[in-house]
């Protein structure tokens, strides 16, 4: 194999109810040179979010070992929740990826989706012979990945040096017009009084946008606020200098289908598009954009929010926590609190839960892309984390039906590779100025 310096990650994906044979799994790998395997009672620290880190953990895992039993299989928490988690990133992965790897820890049957892969037998008086099988596919898949055994190299993390922010925005240049005769005696006329621009846009296919005023809102996050997550901090002033209209609601099942035929459940028409990568999310801004550009407000047009964009759609100029406030309510978002278990049709919880400007489902029911780079705060908006051909992850905001409370809040931000297309992962639209690289 070549030399590639780390080790292979594994995440081990269990029930609570089979800890003692997951705790002994997990120690037979960790004593293998070249594995880094992953247990929640051992990687998990006081005072972290749980969601956060396992998704985190999966997302990183180059492996994942299901272990499955009797208990498991019927336990609702974890068939609906880890497990969905682990299997919506198993989507993701190429064809014929040594990936998943299923263990029975003692007969039972594999969840449905979990069959076409095969498993091993993890049993008590037998399981010296599984962990040899399981260490051969593992080894397999580092091969595949050119790892090796080698212990890896220490990073380094740089700082970025805080500062006052201000988001720029091209201008079109006015087009130059000929100059007209002036006639021999002037009437004097009152000068034109430019319409407000309206807080509403409507476009023929019937979505809806709701303004956004030019100027500043607070972005990020206070130290003080336990809920937060650094990459929140610090909170920083941002002045968006252009109005915009953000999309009411999420794209829907319905809509993307005119665009892009997707397989979605019967009655799930006005629920948003899930399974969408950053790209299909950027093509599909593309068409919409070719398709109403003549209804758009002058030089606008449709695309990808940026995640400056988002939050201040979201929280207003306040600084408040929550789209509709500074108190989490169940009643007004769909999040794990909820227990709805999946998406729910845009809309539901509108109007209590909507943001100062009108826009709905801001927080909960789907993570969101926005056009932005993951990079660190104060957000810049010309200091590369618009430019659409640079590689790294996107931002999502919004949190999800599988998310808890601290994902619903404004501030809170989430990132995945641009190809990922996760079944908690849709977006929104806005009506804006042009982004130019």
């Amino acid at each position: 194999m070549k030399s590639v310096d780390r080790h292979l990650r594994v995440f081990l994906c269990h029930s609570s109810n089979d800890k003692p044979a997951v705790r002994e799994l997990y120690q037979k790998l960790r004593a293998e040179p070249w594995i880094q395997p992953w247990l929640d009672e051992e990687e998990l620290y006081p005072g972290q979010d749980w969601n956060l880190e396992i998704e985190k953990a999966v997302e990183a895992a180059d492996a994942i070992i299901v272990c499955l039993s009797k208990g498991s299989i019927t336990k609702e928490g974890y068939v609906q929740r880890e497990l969905r988690i682990v299997l919506d990133y198993a989507d993701y992965k190429p064809e014929g990826t040594l990936y998943l790897m299923p263990v029975r820890l003692e007969e039972c049957e594999p969840p449905r989706r979990l069959r076409p892969w095969q498993y091993a037998d993890y049993f008590e008086g037998n399981r010296e012979r599984a962990l040899q099988r399981l260490l051969v596919s593992l080894k397999r898949r580092a091969e595949s990945l050119d790892l090796t055994m080698e212990e890896p190299a220490p990073n380094k993390e740089s700082k970025e040096k805080k500062s006052e922010v201000k988001t720029p925005v091209a201008k079109a240049e006015p087009l130059s017009k000929p100059a007209e005769k002036k006639p021999l005696i002037e009437t004097p006329r009152p000068a034109p009084v430019a319409a407000p621009p309206p807080n509403k846009l409507t476009l023929s296919n019937d979505m809806e946008f709701m303004r956004v005023p030019a100027g500043k809102f607070l972005m990020g996050s206070t130290k003080e606020n336990k809920s937060a997550y650094d990459d929140e901090r610090p909170q920083h002033t941002v002045d968006i200098p252009y109005d915009y209209w953000m999309a009411r609601f999420p794209v829907t099942n319905a809509q993307y289908n005119q665009f892009k035929k997707k397989d979605f459940d019967k009655g799930k028409e006005n629920h948003p598009v899930v399974r969408v990568n950053w790209n299909d999310a950027m093509e599909y801004c593309k068409w919409l954009n070719q398709l109403m550009k003549a209804e758009l407000p002058s030089d606008s047009v449709l695309r990808l929010p940026t995640e400056s964009e988002w939050e201040k759609a979201a929280r207003g100029t306040d600084g408040r926590e929550y789209p509709w406030g500074n108190t989490f309510d169940k009643n007004k978002c769909n999040t794990d609190e909820g227990g709805k278990g999946g998406t729910t049709p845009v809309g539901l919880y509108s109007q209590r839960g909507d943001s100062p400007y009108g826009c709905a489902d801001m927080g909960g029911n789907v993570w969101e892309w926005t056009h932005s780079l993951k990079q660190a705060y104060p957000y810049k908006f010309n200091d590369g984390r618009e430019d659409e051909k640079t590689s790294g992850r996107r931002v999502l905001r919004g949190g999800s039906f599988l998310f808890n409370v601290r994902g619903a809040r404004c501030a809170c931000r989430y990132a995945y590779g641009f190809a990922y297309f996760g079944g908690r992962v849709g977006f929104r639209v806005v009506v804006a100025s042009p982004i130019l690289s």
